[in-house]
């Protein structure tokens, strides 16, 4: 069986019709048209509107609908079938890098944890060893050995015995002479000298915040905003999924498949022509200004125009 293209074209062609005729009478670009006589299943958007372009090109050549959809079947089959699995394995790709994601931010947390951790355990050994130093400084400069404490007896030592003349008539004995300690250290264990004792310092207390440029630091999303110098700025919001087929200008046409929460943003000089398989799913905005909305949900607008 020949192809729906080669079907078409001979068709057309024995009617005399032009592929720009055929694209007037059926409301389809005519790049379209000339796609699908080609078997060019790339450059057409959707199977679901492949399909509508099939029934609407048979219907305006007097052809049967159903059997111009199985010529297409027969002939696009396999090409949708090859499309259908990039688009499952795209999402599958999706979600393994969501996945792999979490991942390295669990990943990143720990490392987080457990330099916070090392950090504060460095601190309070640090703070801990000042400490001794401290006290082993203010020791010395009170005079007191570290390895002997005050009133030790071994640290005492005996006055010199003063000499005594012969005769204790002739000579008047002097007054006694009180033995003077060095330091305090060398006072008898009965001295009432007072003794000084060095009171440890409390441990200081060192709190860490986390920056806000860390792994666990928020992320900031931005929209398109309005377009500069004259152009045209179109941005898209899918609120259901939705296949789009934008047209910039005079340019050739750009398809996306959008799922809900995804946006699409354009921009152009004068007008857009739009092609929306789900009028009601998407919300569009034109310079930063919203647009009325294409259709209810769940039906197909066609060749929208958006101009200035």
């Amino acid at each position: 069986m020949e192809s729906v293209g080669e079907f078409f074209r001979q068709v057309r062609e024995t009617k005399g019709l032009t592929v720009d005729e055929v694209a007037a009478k059926t409301r389809i670009r005519s790049d379209f048209v000339k796609a699908l006589e080609d078997g060019n299943f790339a450059k057409l958007p959707d199977q679901v509107f492949a399909r509508g372009f099939v029934r609407s090109y048979a219907r305006s050549l007097g052809l049967d609908e159903e059997d111009a959809i199985h010529r297409f079947v027969q002939s696009a089959g396999a090409f949708y079938e090859k499309q259908d699995e990039r688009e499952r394995l795209k999402v599958r790709q999706v979600e393994e890098e969501r996945k792999r994601q979490a991942n390295r931010k669990a990943v990143a947390v720990a490392i987080g944890i457990a330099v916070l951790t090392l950090i504060f355990l460095l601190s309070r050994e640090q703070s801990s060893v000042l400490r001794r130093g401290t006290s082993e400084l203010m020791s010395n400069k009170r005079g007191v050995p570290a390895t002997k404490e005050a009133g030790d007896p071994s640290t005492h030592q005996d006055p010199e015995p003063i000499p005594i003349p012969a005769k204790s008539s002739d000579v008047v004995p002097p007054a006694p002479v009180k033995p003077v300690a060095e330091s305090r250290a060398t006072e008898p264990a009965g001295s009432h000298a007072p003794v000084v004792v060095a009171k440890p310092e409390a441990d200081p207390v060192s709190t860490a915040s986390p920056g806000t440029d860390g792994p666990l630091g928020s992320l900031a999303i931005e929209g398109a905003g309005p377009a500069s110098d004259g152009q045209l700025a179109l941005d898209l919001e899918a609120n259901e999924l939705s296949w789009v087929v934008v047209q910039i200008d005079n340019g050739s046409p750009q398809e996306a498949l959008l799922r809900p929460g995804e946006k699409a943003h354009w921009k152009g000089q004068d007008q857009f022509i739009l092609t929306l398989g789900n009028a009601g799913g998407v919300k569009a905005e034109l310079n930063g200004k919203p647009l009325k909305p294409f259709g209810p949900s769940g039906k197909v607008a066609r060749d929208v125009v958006i101009k200035r």
